[in-house]
């Protein structure tokens, strides 16, 4: 066909014939759908259970744009046929298609991705990122998973999660509970008679708490997981406490009132300080002052007895 343009894409049919009967054709093969995807801005595609399920789940994937596509596709490599839904519009400018798998099985495993389109008659986006769909459970094997120096450790520590598995292994895969980010790879090395990965972490922080556990794949189909690892939970401890904004804009406004109140009491105090020592000189001259008369008539009383003069009544005569 060439190089491929809009014009190529459409959905094809083939026939057949023997050599003695040229215009008697065979049945029609099943309908190819080419599609030939296109520059505009791609969609987004996310699964709602998360990257790993296990067989009996509902998997739905989710594509979606804020292009405003009005209908989108799901394809997986390596397979046939291509489904397609309408878009909804959930908000303005938003659309987005749910594309509903299940129950699973093990031939869900694969990578996904999808396109959008305007209309019925113009080409389709360019594709999504690809979305790793993997199914747990397909091998007998289940790994351990450890930590160290241990499942508490400080902010700031280096800290190494290590999968091993006595059966042959290809590649581990990391998940942590609740995670946005896909599933963490690393292929597989032979130690101590044990299939290993190391996934560090250093340095740890408050962002890498939470439950993780690991499983191991091999080289004939990496979308077949091993039965997950026991769960480890990882804790960190000592890392800086956040406010969020409403916590700092209250605490914005407290401190001023505190400061105010502290500037008020030590006023207060001083004029408490001022006012008892008032009192206490008024209470020391009060005690001085009720003591002075008698030392006063003793003194008196000894300069009549020593005086050098002599002292005259009234009425006596000299």
């Amino acid at each position: 066909m060439g190089p491929l343009t809009f014009s190529n894409r459409g959905t094809f049919r083939c026939y057949g014939y023997e050599n003695n009967t040229p215009y008697v054709w065979s049945e029609p093969s099943d309908p190819l759908q080419l599609l030939v995807s296109g520059v505009s801005r791609k969609p987004s595609l996310l699964t709602l259970q998360g990257p790993v399920v296990t067989p009996g789940e509902n998997l739905t994937l989710q594509c979606g744009s804020d292009v405003g596509y009005i209908r989108y596709t799901l394809y997986k490599e390596g397979a046939d046929g291509l489904a397609q839904r309408p878009g909804r519009q959930p908000q303005a400018g938003l659309s987005q298609a749910n594309f509903t798998l299940g129950p699973v099985s093990r031939s869900h495993g694969g990578q996904y991705r999808c396109y959008g389109a305007h209309n019925v008659s113009s080409e389709w986006s360019a594709p999504s990122d690809p979305l790793d769909i993997l199914i747990a459970g397909q091998i007998s094997d289940r790994p351990s998973l450890s930590v160290q120096p241990g499942p508490t450790v400080t902010s700031g520590e280096k800290v190494t999660l290590l999968c091993q598995s006595w059966g042959p292994m290809f590649t581990f895969l990391l998940t942590k509970e609740g995670a946005a980010h896909p599933p963490l790879h690393l292929r597989s090395t032979y130690r101590a008679h044990k299939y290993q990965a190391e996934f560090p972490m250093s340095p740890v922080t408050s962002a890498h708490a939470g439950t993780y556990r690991c499983y191991g794949s091999r080289s004939s189909n990496p979308y077949l997981l091993s039965h997950p690892s026991e769960p480890l939970e990882l804790v960190v401890s000592g890392a800086t406490e956040t406010l969020n904004p409403a916590q700092k804009k209250s605490d914005s406004k407290t401190a001023p009132h505190l400061q105010d109140y502290t500037v008020e009491n030590l006023i207060r105090m001083g004029v408490a300080g001022l006012v008892l020592l008032f009192l206490g000189i008024l209470l020391f001259e009060a005690q001085h002052s009720h003591r002075s008369p008698p030392r006063c008539s003793q003194e008196a009383n000894s300069r009549k007895d020593n005086a050098p003069f002599r002292v005259v009544e009234p009425w006596e005569q000299i």
